[in-house]
């Protein structure tokens, strides 16, 4: 580093009070040592300005401009893996998304497609700007729609929440497809909420707009009580962990069981509901970081697929808790549509090394984020849900059946 580029410290404006400040789980940033896990650990981090363990630095001198001015922050896929291996117990996510509540209400250098996400979520109630009223539109080429989507009930005990992704992008509508036709044939009363159900709000709080979810939570647990439900399945792990771990700021979750659609099938297999046929494959896993490291489901996952017959499910080199992200959360694509596939090409190399035909994932963003970088990088390999193969193996046995 040249003379020119030290920092005088006794000439820069700094704030050492700022941490206190910002959140209660960033204080705990006076105890970093800057041993650089989190920077090691970051899958962004080579997109961004400044590593994780600088900003922890530069916080602890209070140079906050510095900070608020960087990039760092808005490229965190909030993926917590830098949190669990954190020597000094840290709250990194809680503090990454600390830092852009205080830019949004600063109003400091907000990425402007993150304003046109927030408006769009809003005014529209899903992140695609598409009508809400079309939500159920991935049901329309189902052979036999089941009860509960078409039409759907007004009153049951079970609430399919399908999440933006797998209701608006084509790519997945395989999985909501899936899903309902294994609840149906394991004879579950189910519903969904169609053009009632609205954005988790997801979205907007790891964007740092917090407050924006009250409104979309109350809506959307008004809707469920309406219902009658007391379980509400997700196959949308980020919609999971808004409901389970977030909404409870909001409204009262209380008697409501929230379960990931993995929870759900491997209960289902376990008590043998479910007639399972061959499916000779090689099948790698996914942990998804909102499921899995965030939400705690490791096993139900590899449950489902193990009791799949002819299914070989190979193991990546880095799985479970220290599973790598596949880029796809966090709002990374709004601000920078660039940086998911450079995160998934790590991921997608993992994949490959396992020998393995299909990565099977258990989150429509992951499945949208492998298969596209596989697509970007050339990799031949098919990525799916977990309730995709599941089905399958419904279907084959069905098959068998008839022959």
């Amino acid at each position: 580093m040249a003379d020119s580029d030290v920092m005088n410290l006794g000439t820069v404006e700094r704030d050492t009070t700022f941490v206190d400040r910002l959140s209660p789980a960033s204080q705990l940033i006076k105890r970093c040592i800057q041993c650089g896990t989190c920077s090691a650990s970051c899958p962004t981090a080579y997109a961004m300005d400044v590593t994780p363990r600088q900003v922890w630095r530069l916080l602890q001198l209070g140079l906050v401009d510095e900070v608020l001015n960087s990039k760092t922050f808005w490229l965190c896929t909030v993926c917590q893996s830098c949190q669990v291996r954190c020597r000094r117990g840290i709250d990194i996510k809680d503090a990454m998304v600390a830092l852009k509540e205080w830019a949004v209400q600063e109003g400091i250098k907000v990425p402007e497609r993150l304003n046109v996400l927030r408006d769009t979520v809003v005014n529209q109630h899903n992140i695609s700007g598409d009508e809400n009223t079309n939500r159920l539109v991935w049901s329309e080429n189902l052979p036999d729609p089941p009860v509960g989507v078409n039409p759907p009930r007004e009153v049951a005990d079970t609430v399919y929440f399908v999440g933006c992704v797998s209701s608006f992008y084509p790519r997945t509508y395989a999985i909501p497809r899936a899903l309902v036709q294994v609840m149906d044939r394991a004879e579950i009363e189910f519903t969904t909420l169609g053009g009632e159900e609205w954005c988790c709000g997801y979205p907007l709080y790891v964007a740092g707009m917090r407050d924006r979810m009250a409104s979309l939570a109350e809506h959307n647990l008004e809707r469920v009580r309406t219902a009658g439900a007391e379980q509400v399945v997700f196959t949308c792990p980020s919609c999971h962990y808004a409901w389970s771990h977030l909404y409870s700021e909001f409204a009262d979750t209380s008697g409501l069981r929230l379960r990931h659609a993995t929870e759900l099938m491997a209960e289902l297999v376990a008590e043998d509901q479910l007639e399972l046929g061959p499916v000779e494959e090689i099948v790698t896993y996914h942990d998804p970081c909102d499921l899995g490291r965030k939400g705690g489901v490791y096993d139900a996952p590899r449950e489902v697929l193990g009791a799949i017959p002819g299914l070989e499910l190979r193991e990546m080199s880095m799985s479970g808790c220290d599973a790598l992200c596949c880029g796809g959360g966090g709002d990374v694509e709004t601000v920078d549509p660039d940086v998911p596939s450079g995160v998934s090409r790590k991921r997608l190399a993992q994949v490959e090394a396992t020998g393995a035909k299909y990565v099977a994932s258990a989150c429509q963003q992951c499945e949208r984020t492998l298969q596209e970088g596989a697509r970007k990088n050339r990799i031949r390999v098919r990525a799916v849900d977990v309730v995709e193969l599941l089905w399958r193996s419904v279907q084959e046995a069905e098959r068998q059946d008839r022959s």
